[in-house]
């Protein structure tokens, strides 16, 4: 049933009801219905469809009347106007409907008119009359041949995900407590800033949404959309809110790099990523670009922008507006829901602590010859007392080299912070002493070259258990040793 048949269907049913209305609700004396139901017919009504003058006859009104009041439990609906016993039924030939069926699985991008014009030539060719388009257009959408529209060519993840979205039904969800899902995205501005060296750049904003007060915990633009600039902006929205419990995000290059994925493990956010080609999984954080492109950057056009200004005018906008505006689907401002609702948050641990758990960690091996390894095309010193490691396991962030620190493969702890090395300062020739816990092949720490070496076999060391035992078990045999010694020359 169409939506304008639907409403026609209603307003009958209200219609009929107004007029008997009376009668039911002050009931006429006994031997009075009569008259009553005269003086309604006598009455000029508006009619529900096209509003004009119109009377009923007594026997219609009596006819409602009679209905309305024998369905107790829905007076109305009984008042309703009957369907045709073939509403919703498209009566066209079966030849014609399996020739129609394989034509639209052949073309789905074709039109209805272009369906219809090549199947009234197979009508022709079949000797069947056929009904009108709209008859078959009717037919058409009843059972679902829908025309498609011809997109370009579609890359394979594109293909799997059209197929999930017709195979498996699409539901709205909200988390129940604040804190428990935040959503992140990043969304290219319509607008362009000028940067400090006068050129015109389109921005991107950072946005992080929570998924049940609709609290907007940051927003920030970039002229980028790097790892760096991720962190940036989350570290923020954590100090601002909270550490919450999952965080959302697509499948961009910044949201799967080393660093963030192991900030959010090192934090203890469990990391949820939207299917590939499936952005209506985070439809909440669209719908925060669409309403600060209608409204915000609406009030910006035709201002000529700087990444500072406009940070500014987006966190007041954000604060004093979005925040704090009345949410149609939530009846009240988000503001105001994270206040009230039961919440999952935890308390935010220091800029330094966030700061070193957004660094993924890596293993290098050390050269033997300079005890130094490679990050990034950098060389860093390692410190002497673990120049015996063979490997070594480091933490650090691609974009922030001043801190790499050296971390203990076992439990993670940091051992020591490592520095990159600097060949102009170890051109002045002094070398620190070898710290205690040195290997067995270290000097001795006053630098001098001792008299002697471990495998010197010097006259006062004792023979090794093993070669004590054979030359007893050789002695013991009684036997002179079977080899002849060679006489040194008198030299006469």
């Amino acid at each position: 049933m169409t939506k304008k048949m639907i409403q026609s269907v209603v307003l009958w049913a209200h219609f009929r009801f107004s007029v008997i209305g009376s009668l039911l609700s002050a009931p006429p004396r006994r031997g009075e219905l009569k008259a009553a139901i005269q003086s309604l017919a006598e009455k000029i009504w508006t009619h529900p469809i096209n509003g004009q003058d119109v009377q009923y006859a007594a026997t219609t009104i009596e006819r409602w009347f009679y209905k309305a009041r024998n369905a107790e439990d829905d007076p109305v609906g009984a008042l309703q106007r009957a369907l045709r016993k073939d509403f919703g039924k498209v009566s066209l030939d079966p030849k014609l409907v399996d020739y129609l069926r394989a034509q639209y699985r052949d073309h789905p991008y074709w039109s209805y008119q272009l369906h219809y014009d090549n199947l009234a030539v197979q009508a022709d060719v079949l000797l069947t009359p056929l009904r009108s388009y709209s008859t078959v257009k009717r037919f058409m959408q009843k059972n679902g041949m829908l025309r498609k529209r011809r997109q370009r060519k579609r890359r394979p993840g594109e293909v799997r995900a059209a197929r999930r979205c017709e195979n498996r039904e699409i539901r709205s969800y909200e988390s129940e407590y604040v804190g428990s899902l935040w959503h992140l995205d990043f969304h290219h501005g319509s607008l362009k800033v000028i940067t400090g060296h006068g050129q015109w750049q389109r921005p991107i904003a950072l946005g992080i949404l929570d998924d049940h007060a609709r609290l907007c915990c940051h927003l920030q633009w970039y002229l980028s959309e790097t790892a760096e600039d991720l962190v940036h902006g989350f570290s923020q929205a954590i100090q601002k809110r909270g550490l919450p419990r999952t965080q959302m995000t697509d499948n961009g290059a910044a949201m799967i790099s080393e660093e963030f994925t192991a900030g959010l493990l090192s934090l203890g956010i469990i990391h949820e990523k939207t299917l590939p080609y499936s952005p209506y999984q985070n439809g909440k954080q669209e719908r925060l670009w669409a309403t600060m492109e209608g409204r915000l950057m609406e009030m910006l056009a035709g201002v000529e922008l700087t990444l500072d200004f406009l940070n500014e005018v987006t966190q007041a906008w954000v604060e004093i507006e979005y925040n704090r505006a009345v949410h149609r689907e939530l009846s009240m401002s988000p503001v105001e829901r994270f206040s009230k609702s039961p919440e999952v948050l935890r308390p935010s641990p220091s800029s330094q602590a966030i700061r070193e758990a957004f660094r993924l960690q890596t293993t290098r091996r050390q050269r033997r010859s300079d005890g130094t390894i490679s990050l990034e095309g950098v060389r860093f010193e390692i410190p002497a007392r673990f120049r015996h490691f063979r490997e070594v396991v480091v933490r650090y962030a691609r974009w922030d080299l001043g801190r790499v620190d050296l971390i203990d493969a076992q439990n993670g702890t940091i051992l020591a912070p490592i520095y990159p090395l600097d060949r102009v300062a170890n051109s002045d020739g002094c070398r620190r002493i070898v710290e205690p816990g040195r290997g067995p092949d270290d000097e001795p720490d006053d630098g001098t070259q001792a008299e002697s070496t471990p495998d010197d076999g010097g006259p006062d060391k004792p023979l090794p258990p093993l070669l004590k035992r054979i030359l007893d078990e050789y002695s013991a045999r009684g036997t002179p040793p079977a080899y002849l010694p060679k006489k040194p020359d008198s030299g006469e």
